[in-house]
């Protein structure tokens, strides 16, 4: 049972941090598309990178640890339900163009992400 209040604790520093993050990015950059959703998504996505390999490397924390860090912290820090009703809402506002922007940079710009905290961290600590 101890786990899940881990991962609960996890959930809320998450979340708190991703609303923070949207809170100063949105105002910053008009671009069409929910731009907040998509910087907690490609840096939550670079965090998991990096952490894949601090923890493959260098780490080797408990599984209360892990499951704080990797489902609680960066589970709720990305979110992939909000980018899907953004992704859907900018549709039936008519922005399509903007959608299909938003959801192609979403995309590739978290996969992008990944591998660079990867790498990041295994040239670092290698």
């Amino acid at each position: 049972m101890r786990i899940y209040f881990v991962v609960a604790a996890g959930g809320a520093l998450g979340a708190v941090c991703r609303y923070s993050l949207t809170a100063v990015v949105t105002p910053l950059f008009q671009l069409g598309f929910p731009v907040g959703t998509l910087a907690a998504n490609v840096v939550g996505s670079f965090l998991m990178g990096a952490l894949v390999e601090v923890l493959a490397l260098i780490w080797s924390p408990s599984e209360a640890m892990r499951a704080f860090l990797v489902v609680g912290v960066l589970g709720a820090f990305t979110t992939f339900s909000a980018f899907s009703m953004e992704a859907v809402d900018l549709i039936q506002q008519g922005a399509v163009s903007a959608a299909v922007v938003y959801v192609v940079a979403s995309v590739f710009l978290s996969l992008a992400a990944v591998f660079g905290g990867m790498r990041v961290f295994r040239v670092a600590f290698s």
